[in-house]
């Protein structure tokens, strides 16, 4: 216990102060690709698969792990690539997102760095929607590219089910002064997510893509009045190019005229450090991703939590 303490403890320094690790793997060609380390559980040589019927044409099959059975999905073919050769050989990125474990097939895996997160830039224009990059960077003159993890899983496993009737019914019976929340994510798809569920409990929605881009938009409703004028709360990743989601709660928590937000963390990354950071930079909630209805629960509590403090000062 007392290793994994540690454990916590030096990676939520490193992320405190706007830096990541990312790990650096290939698909097969000259291209290298990174991982936030937070969300890499090991990385071991590809075992014996089991094959699934009628499975998505990327998932190659389970392995048994630990009494854990892990479906592998070949990273290449996902973002349309060739599919990766010699597998036996290969190696199985296992990670943890979204509240799941799942293995990423990749040719080889090469080193670990660590960079800034203001050195961590979003893809370029011309990438289009369609694009599977969440990020770039450099590394020694080479372009990393940060790959959108959940945009993959979303077209393997689906989006998922969208707030409970009865759930959007009770939210819809609460009517808060203030309807706009501010949603601040660099995944294009878990924006869509998030303001989908927030349509469902009849919320508006103001999106960001980075924590600099939802700073700013923060800053300039602050200076045209006061901030609880216009934004419920905030709901943010962690994981963001420029600026993370640690980050922006610290810079929210810093600023007289922001400071006072309600701040939810809402991430794929794993409960355990995000618990221990929920606290140190000053949010208010953690919930992982992405279940609609923890998150309309979560926002529900959130407003009870406002509004009792709003009473509380008055």
């Amino acid at each position: 216990m007392a290793s994994l303490m540690d454990s916590v403890d030096q990676r939520t320094q490193l992320a405190g102060h706007n830096r990541l690790e990312l790990l650096l793997f290939s698909l097969g060609g000259k291209q290298e690709f990174g991982i936030n380390v937070f969300k890499v559980k090991e990385v071991i040589l590809c075992p014996p698969l089991t094959k699934l019927p009628n499975a998505h044409p990327i998932v190659l099959g389970v392995a048994h792990l630990r009494g854990q059975t892990i479906s592998v999905m070949d990273l290449s073919l996902a973002i349309g690539g060739p599919p990766i050769e010699n597998v036996a050989e290969s190696y199985v990125i296992i990670t943890e997102y979204n509240r799941t474990t799942q293995g990423f097939l990749v040719h080889s895996v090469n080193q670990i760095i660590n960079k800034n997160w203001e050195d961590i830039l979003p893809p370029p224009k011309g990438s289009g929607e369609g694009s599977y990059l969440t990020a770039v960077t450099k590394h020694n003159d080479d372009l990393i590219e940060v790959l959108d993890v959940e945009k993959v899983m979303a077209e393997v496993v689906g989006m998922g089910k969208g707030v409970s009737d009865d759930l959007a019914d009770d939210a819809h019976n609460v009517s808060p002064d203030i309807h706009t929340v501010l949603v601040v994510d660099d995944s294009s798809v878990a924006r869509n997510q998030i303001k989908r569920t927030l349509d469902q409990i009849g919320y508006q929605s103001k999106l960001a893509k980075n924590g600099k881009e939802g700073l700013d938009i923060l800053k300039q409703w602050a200076s045209e009045g006061p901030i609880q004028d216009r934004v419920m709360l905030v709901i943010s990743d962690i994981e963001m190019p420029i600026m993370d989601g640690y980050t922006l709660t610290t810079e929210i928590r810093k600023d007289p005229g922001l400071q006072g937000l309600y701040i939810i963390l809402h991430t794929s990354l794993s409960g355990i450090f995000n618990n221990a950071m929920v606290k140190k930079v000053g949010a208010n909630k953690f919930v992982p991703k992405f279940n609609a209805d923890d998150l309309a629960n979560t926002i529900m509590e959130s407003l009870q939590d406002i509004t009792g403090s709003q009473r509380a000062a008055s």
